[in-house]
């Protein structure tokens, strides 16, 4: 364990540096009241520093008492630093000015960790990817490796409702930096009240107006992956990174494939240690309650306690057992308990069959998931009408997100539903979890939403993971194989799992027209109504995989 160090803190500074190009970057450095000298860790984000990520973390003078300069910087263009912000693309450059400038500070050692999350999560991976020699250790948490795949669009479909909300907060920030009050206020009512309704409802007005030079209009007019995506992407940035990692995920965080894909390949090819830790949290906060579900005081967030044991170590050279601990740590929601595994759980899933006579939308116990695959086949038809699209409810792209109770969406006749019979025994679950289905449409494109839930004795149903996918028809032979979030949990004995399928969960996805127009072009009265058909048994047999450990 690392030493339990608590200094005396000098009032808060306020220092400036310069870029390569000659612009000023702010920040606030908190710092002992001693000579030291002291590891610097660094923060570098765009919300403005008083912030700090103290939404996921402890207050920086938390981490200045255990002995550390810590510096929260205001990112080019943001706060009240110089520049021009253009989102993510200057964090390579700037990020290795200022990992030289932070390790040159009075009183420092000259080594640097960075820590931080979402945007500054992926701050981190920018500034390591520039080899800043200064640089040791990073603690990226929450962040979009490929912002494409991670961020903007799931499964090809555009998270409408996360990348609007988003967009119009940045956006907002800023207004305010240039006191455009007309701009900030517009941008401020309708982060109240996202204006979801438009002729071209992914092309809102307010930002056509007051965000026009924002990101957004990138993202929504580059649906497919592309050299756009890869200029903004860290993982672009990391391709000759081997520092050590901690990475830190949240089950219910909407950015977590992203967080994988980063341990997932630095585990892989990188000589130094890679550290994984996940708990039962969404984005904002990190708190033992997510959705419906209250995990008690087991969820408290160890991250900020984590993360010091993890900087002594590579900062101040101290043994604190970290490194003789497994690897990949996660909590396991049901059991409240924190399971630790010396790699990613990556066993052989236990499949259950999808099977039905042919009422699942109709007739909540028509639809089965079932242990053995069924000869007779079978299909499932479900009718998608754009005017009342199936809402989101929970998972990691509802409001609020987290393990929200949905037997009312699962009982619409736009949804399909698969039910197992009770569980005899306790079924524990860990890794990732795999949907193989047949199906077809009588559009040339479509979406389908899948939602697997926990349902208890008393017909309660809880999300436990979901994931969601863009089809177009012309380009897909055989069944679709749609990669749901990763999971780790225990379903007690007595309940059952329930597998939901629908062709909308919106505001979370841009609803599919039908026509194969991209989100950008879709116009609200273009949209038609779809028809899906499942498959289930015989030579087509549809199935859900799961990690079973």
């Amino acid at each position: 364990m690392s030493a339990p160090e608590s200094y005396n803190l000098r009032p808060r500074e306020t220092l400036s540096m310069r870029t390569r190009d000659g612009v000023r970057l702010d920040a606030d450095l908190y710092r002992p009241d001693t000579d030291g000298p002291f590891p610097v860790l660094l923060m570098r984000q765009p919300y403005g520093r008083a912030i700090a990520s103290t939404v996921s973390n402890a207050h920086p003078t938390w981490y200045a008492r255990h002995g550390y300069i810590v510096v929260i910087q205001d990112v080019r263009g943001c706060g009240t630093s110089e520049g021009e912000f253009d989102l993510l693309a200057q964090e390579l450059d700037d990020g290795f000015d200022a990992i030289a400038w932070a390790a040159g500070l009075p009183g420092a050692t000259g080594e640097v960790g960075m820590y931080g999350f979402s945007y500054q999560g992926m701050a981190q991976v920018f500034a390591a990817g520039s080899g800043a020699p200064a640089l040791k250790t990073i603690c990226p948490a929450m962040i979009a490796y490929d912002v494409y795949e991670h961020f903007a669009y799931e499964g090809g479909a555009l998270r409408l409702e996360l990348v609007m909300a988003w967009a119009v907060q940045v956006a907002a920030e800023t207004a305010h930096r240039r006191r455009d009050a007309e701009a900030h206020q517009a941008l401020f009512a309708a982060s109240r009240s996202l204006p979801l309704d438009g002729k071209t409802p992914a092309r809102p007005e307010v930002i056509e107006r007051h965000a026009a030079d924002s990101h957004y209009d990138d993202w929504v007019s580059n649906p497919k992956p592309g050299p756009y995506w890869e200029r903004i992407s860290p993982k672009t940035a990391a391709r000759s990174i081997d520092l050590p990692a901690l990475h830190i995920g949240g089950w219910f965080d909407a950015l977590l494939p992203g967080t994988l894909a980063c341990h997932r390949d630095w585990a892989a090819r990188c000589r130094r240690p890679q550290r994984l830790a996940i708990g039962p949290w969404v984005h904002i906060p990190w708190s033992p309650k997510a959705g419906d579900r209250d995990y008690g005081p087991s969820a408290v967030s160890p991250i900020d306690r984590l993360q010091i044991r993890w900087f002594d170590h590579w900062l101040k050279g101290m043994d604190t057992g970290l490194l003789d601990e497994p690897p990949v740590l996660l909590y396991e929601m049901g059991g409240e308990r924190w399971r630790a595994f010396d790699r990613w759980p990556d066993g052989p899933g236990g499949s259950r069959y999808l099977s039905s006579g042919g009422r699942s939308a109709i007739d909540l116990t028509d639809g089965e998931l079932v242990p053995g695959l069924e000869a007779g086949a079978g299909e499932d038809a479900v009718v998608f009408d754009p005017w009342r699209p199936v809402p989101a409810v929970g998972g990691h792209l509802g409001a609020p997100a987290g393990p929200a109770e949905r037997s009312d969406v699962d009982g619409r006749p736009d949804v399909l539903t698969y039910t197992s019979e009770p569980l005899e025994e306790d079924l524990h679950l860990a890794g990732d979890v795999t949907l193989e289905v047949w199906l077809r449409s009588d559009a040339p494109a479509f979406d389908l939403s899948a939602v697997v839930s926990e349902v208890t004795p008393e017909g309660r149903a809880f999300t436990l993971t979901q994931s969601h996918a863009r089809i177009e028809e012309g380009d897909r032979t055989g069944p679709l194989r749609l990669s749901l979030r990763a999971i780790c949990c225990r379903i007690p004995c007595g309940r059952r799992l329930r597998l939901s399928l629908a062709g909308a969960c919106f505001p979370a996805y841009a609803v599919n027209p039908g026509t194969g127009a991209q989100p950008g072009d879709a116009a609200l009265i273009d949209q038609r109504v779809i028809t899906l058909f499942v498959a289930t048994g015989g030579k087509t047999p549809s199935r859900l995989i799961l990690p079973v450990g």
